[in-house]
């Protein structure tokens, strides 16, 4: 495995992104704390993201509305606009190209770019370059920067001087700073990981540097451990290929839709939703999973599908069903807050088709589903569904802010 002697990659992670973006196409909401909510409802509602200046106050994301308020009594909520955001992430990605092409965008907020073919002594100013173009494009939007050797040292030091920081970690200066950095910062360890760690004896991230591949290998219980373990110490990891396994739609409900009934309108509209996306990538599904969250209890229930479908009415009925259980395992325990839905198993290609147990009005409704996909995807609205959908009122029910991929526009349909 090769081990680079300079500076190869740049992270870049955008400040606050969700509510920088509203704080620039809304100039009154800009120097104020700004949190951004799913529902306009701030009595029952929490913070999905804020602003620099409601964090300078202590709101972090996932703080509920009324303690928000407490903290920054001058707080103004804004009621999420997925849509908004997804165009200035492509807005601002054209701009940081006009200085280097960006290599993958790992979510809506950041990036990563080689700079293996740039000389050392420019590194500084191509990333003084890049907050340019972003500042000339949306002057309140800022830009945190890390360079390292691989993605991952990149990742690091880009949190090392946020807000709008600019921050270089050459292998000549590793570890450095690394080794009094806290665990929980690190990407890679999270809570479960830390605890296997502090069971190994690996209290802080001088221990875990001192540590050998093959002892995070069995720490992690995989080979992401032993990758872990060469990323940390500047070797050039090469990409662990990834197969999709599910897809699937998570949310907390408005507080005036909460019954039963109501959360599997809900459930159904969100199942729709994510079996559009997985048809859109040539997919079909053997399982579906359901779940639900009441006060002072859950259900969860799954159910397979063979063979393999994609079409929305065999999915509907299978939800239909799981869903009758919801209800008798929940009746006593409405309000339900939060529901979601999974598609997995997930099959491509030609299916294997079992005479004796296939639907025989399967190939008709996928006939169905997809032309229904065609007319809702050449005028990105739900003109066409297969039954009826109903989800709670406000704007984007069926998509959230993503922290973890970039939506389609398909998404906000």
């Amino acid at each position: 495995m090769r081990k680079p002697t300079r500076i190869e990659w740049l992270y870049a992670d955008f400040d606050g992104f969700f509510a920088s973006v509203e704080q620039q196409a809304r100039p009154a909401l800009r120097g104020r704390p700004v949190g951004i909510i799913p529902f306009d409802d701030e009595r029952r509602s929490i913070c999905i993201a804020v602003s620099k200046e409601a964090k300078a106050l202590g709101v972090r994301t996932g703080t509920p509305c009324p303690d928000a308020r407490r903290m920054a009594p001058g707080i103004v909520f804004v009621q999420q606009r997925p849509p908004l955001y997804v165009r200035a992430h492509h807005a601002l990605i054209g701009a940081i190209e006009r200085c280097l092409p960006v290599a993958a965008p790992f979510s809506i907020d950041e990036l990563a770019a080689s700079v293996a073919h740039i000389s050392p002594d420019q590194l500084v100013d191509v990333g003084l370059a890049i907050k340019s173009e972003i500042r000339a494009l949306a002057p309140y939007i800022t830009i945190s920067i890390g360079m390292a050797a691989n993605p991952h040292l990149a990742k690091i030091a880009c949190k090392w001087n946020k807000p709008d920081g600019l921050t270089l970690l050459p292998p000549e200066d590793m570890p450095g700073r690394l080794l009094t950095e806290d665990r929980a910062d690190i990407p890679g360890i999270g809570k479960r990981i830390a605890a296997r760690l502090d069971e190994a004896g690996l209290h802080d991230m001088q221990a875990v540097w001192n540590s050998q591949p093959k002892q995070l290998r069995a720490i992690w219980g995989s080979v992401a451990g032993e990758r872990f373990w060469y990323a940390l110490h500047g070797y050039d990891v090469p990409g662990d290929p990834t197969q999709r396994s599910m897809y699937g739609h998570g949310r907390v409900l408005p507080p005036s839709h909460r019954t039963i009934a109501q959360a599997g309108d809900y459930a159904a509209f969100l199942l729709a939703k994510a079996a559009r996306r997985m048809r859109a990538n040539g997919y079909a599904a053997a399982r579906i999973d359901a779940y639900a969250a009441a006060r002072g209890r859950s259900w969860s229930a799954g159910k397979s599908i063979i063979p393999p479908a994609h079409d929305d009415r065999t999915f509907q009925l299978a939800l239909r069903s799981l869903w009758a259980d919801a209800a008798r395992d929940l009746a006593r325990y409405a309000p339900v807050y939060r529901i979601g839905i999974t598609l997995s198993e997930l099959a491509r290609g030609p299916r294997q088709l079992d005479l004796f147990a296939q639907d025989p009005d399967r190939p008709k409704w996928e006939a169905v589903t997809e032309a229904a996909d065609a007319i809702n995807r050449k005028y990105y609205k739900n003109l066409v569904t297969v039954g009826a959908l109903t989800p709670p009122p406000g704007a984007y029910t069926g998509s959230k802010i993503a922290f973890t991929r970039i939506p389609d526009f398909e998404d906000f349909a």
